[in-house]
């Protein structure tokens, strides 16, 4: 199940944006389709979004011109950027300029139904946070009375110990969770985008042994790269992750650069 939502891709490749649209709607989306970035921030003007999906170089406006503009009126919308060439610059700089992610071409079609629904099942989870909250003070009173006449006890048996396994991969004090895809270290709750997620699983899952670039590019984002494409596309995740999770991101004690050769998670 996918949640529902109305994406807009701006490509001025007809043949990847009409795969693209045919791969979206495929999986239960509305998809609209700009082939430039004027006719692109029209669209955005005229219409409400959930997702927009934008590449980095086109003729009349690039993608970080387009995206500067549709992020000062609309800071909430999430934008994955694409682009044929790993450019570690402009991933930066989309990424501060307030892109969600980015991917690379060619795109899979997996790929990108897996960070459409990731991201979008993270926006409605924003959405329903002040609606749990207003529950929050009358749930904990019906707890209370329950507590307060011995009833309805939680029992950890097999099954639920089991379930959380599965669910939680932890690591010293990083804790990942694999089902709303969150971050907490050292019982701290910390923000990565999606694909930094996927990185820091990759790492988790192989620590204390040295993850190389390639197969940290595979695991985490599906591709297959030469050594010199996986550390570029390496270099601003483990950036990101190590300002998430480290005392001192230029002093790094937790994610380990093994020069020429990758990164290895280091955790109590």
């Amino acid at each position: 199940m996918n949640s529902n939502g109305h994406i807009l891709i701006i490509d001025d490749e007809n043949s990847l944006r009409q795969t693209m649209a045919r791969i979206l709607q495929r999986a239960g989306y509305e998809v609209t389709a700009a082939a430039n970035g004027k006719e692109g921030l029209a669209l955005v003007s005229e219409h409400p979004f959930d997702l927009l999906y934008l590449d980095i170089r086109m003729p009349d406006m690039s993608g970080l011109e387009l995206l500067k503009i549709i992020h000062t009126k609309l800071p909430d919308l999430p934008i994955i950027l694409f682009t044929a060439q790993p450019d570690l610059n402009s991933a930066v700089e989309a990424l501060r300029r307030g892109a969600t992610d980015y991917l690379l071409k060619p795109l899979k079609p997996q790929t990108v139904i897996d960070r459409t629904q990731a991201i979008l099942a993270d926006k409605q989870k924003e959405r329903r946070k002040r609606e749990i909250q207003r529950h929050i003070e009358a749930l904990q009173a019906e707890l209370n009375e329950i507590e307060s006449q011995g009833k309805d006890k939680i029992i950890s048996g097999p099954q639920q110990s089991s379930a959380l396994d599965d669910r939680f991969l932890k690591r010293g004090g990083l804790v990942l969770d694999l089902h709303i895809r969150r971050v907490t270290m050292n019982e701290r709750v910390v923000n990565l985008l999606p694909t930094s997620f996927d990185y820091l699983l990759v790492l988790a899952r192989h620590t204390p042994n040295v993850v190389d670039y390639q197969t940290l590019v595979s695991e985490a984002q599906g591709y297959e790269s030469d050594i010199r494409e996986a550390q570029e596309l390496t270099k601003w995740h483990i950036h990101h992750i190590r300002q998430a999770i480290e005392p001192d991101s230029r002093n790094p004690i937790h994610v380990i650069n093994v020069r020429g050769t990758g990164y290895r998670l280091v955790l109590d």
